[in-house]
């Protein structure tokens, strides 16, 4: 896996300060967005994409498309899939991301030469750069991949429906697949657009912006970043002497409508259940979730009900966290940001806290302070949309894990 995140650069970095509950969300500082409502946010800081992407790619993409660059190389490199281990069948390897905003600041900056110096101003890849399949196709155009490549278009929850697609691809016949999400909705034209986000909050204090699961929750604040994974069969990766950092083990997914948190409560559940099902793994196997904690006190109501009504019994017991109370939502991105650190919270065997929150006010055992050593095997990941889409993801700890 590659990780491009606001808590670090790399799976290294960001496992340190996700390990140590570290909250790096701050007051907006993009150009541009000084006097606009939103205070708070996740921004991505240190990256510089001219030392890792070649500069024809650069002047073609947005900056969701940079961090996807760099993670796809981080992935990988990781993975030790290279040229050579596909150029016999390049149409072995493909791609699947997610996208919600796509590139905003590529697109609001051609925009504006287009109004203010007119059409033979704005560059020709303004027809490509904005849009949210920009980074499938520049991932696989510079990797020569040309197996199944697309983008999902599933709300947030497409950051753990891209999961499935690659799971679906192997499965039929493909040799690996490259999925993941990254985001960068921090410019001007972005930060409007999201402004009507009932769960958005404006709140001032970094410390008091994001507080899920409590009775001081106000919204969420939204981040840039993400995370790219090599997804494929386990024999495949263990004929290269790549290391099988875990295991997709059960998808599903389900639609309820756009901010019906109680409905949301009902779909989420069933799209639990349905991953547990492909998994096979029963609710007292689960030892970790990683919750989508949007942070507003009904849709985190629901969750906590969609878990209790899933895992029963267990679902007040299991360890809930939410790293991204430090760091941000970042949109379809967090729910890969969320895979990452539930994969290393497995080959670790801690679960990290979450951060910003003390006193919990539902009926789940949420992870703060420090992080937890229990030894986590199998992790449940959620993930919801503002417009409805609910999705689950089971993740066994690999064969190769140290812990």
């Amino acid at each position: 896996m590659g990780i491009v995140a606001p808590n670090g650069i790399g799976a290294e970095a960001f496992w340190k300060a996700t390990q140590s509950g570290d909250s790096v969300l701050d007051r907006v500082t993009r150009q541009g967005c000084e006097h606009l409502p939103l205070r708070v946010a996740g921004e991505v800081r240190g990256f510089d994409p001219g030392t890792l992407v070649e500069e024809r790619f650069l002047v073609q993409t947005d900056r969701f498309s940079h961090y996807a660059l760099a993670a796809a190389d981080m992935a990988l490199e990781d993975a030790r899939l290279g040229r050579a281990d596909y150029e016999d069948d390049p149409y072995s390897v493909g791609v699947v991301t997610a996208a919600g905003s796509g590139g905003g600041e590529f697109g609001q900056r051609e925009l504006q030469r287009l109004w203010g110096q007119g059409p033979r101003y704005v560059g020709p890849y303004q027809s490509i750069a904005w849009f949210y399949a920009a980074s499938t196709g520049q991932v696989s155009i510079r990797r020569g991949f040309k197996g199944p490549c697309g983008v999902v278009c599933g709300d947030e929850a497409g950051g753990l429906d891209a999961f499935a697609h690659a799971a679906r691809a192997i499965r039929q016949g493909s040799r690996a697949m490259l999925a993941g999400a990254t985001e960068a909705p921090l410019a001007p034209y972005s930060v409007v657009c999201q402004l009507g986000y009932e769960g958005l909050s404006t709140a001032e204090d970094p410390e008091r912006a994001y507080r899920p699961f409590t009775d001081k929750a106000c919204g969420f604040v939204p981040a840039e970043g993400g995370a790219m994974f090599v997804v494929e069969d386990e024999a495949a990766a263990g004929r290269r002497g790549a290391t099988v950092r875990a295991v997709l083990a059960g998808h599903a997914a389900t639609f309820t409508g756009p901010a019906r948190w109680e409905e949301s409560g009902e779909g989420l559940a069933h799209a639990i259940r349905g991953a547990l099902r492909e998994a096979g793994c029963a609710p007292e196997e689960v030892d970790v979730v990683f919750a989508d904690a949007l942070g507003s006190p009904e849709a985190d109501a629901a969750e906590a009900r969609a878990i209790s009504e899933a895992l029963g019994a267990h679902g007040s017991k299991v360890p809930v966290t939410a790293p991204k109370a430090g760091t941000g939502r970042a949109y379809c991105a967090a729910a890969t940001l969320d895979v990452a650190a539930a994969v290393l919270a497995l080959e670790h065997g801690v679960v990290p806290p979450t951060p910003n929150v003390f006193e919990v006010c539902h009926d789940l055992d949420v992870v703060t302070g420090d992080a937890r050593a229990c030894g986590p095997r199998t992790a449940l990941v959620l993930s919801r949309g503002q417009m409805g889409s609910n999705s689950a993801l089971v993740i066994r700890k690999g064969p190769d894990s140290s812990a």
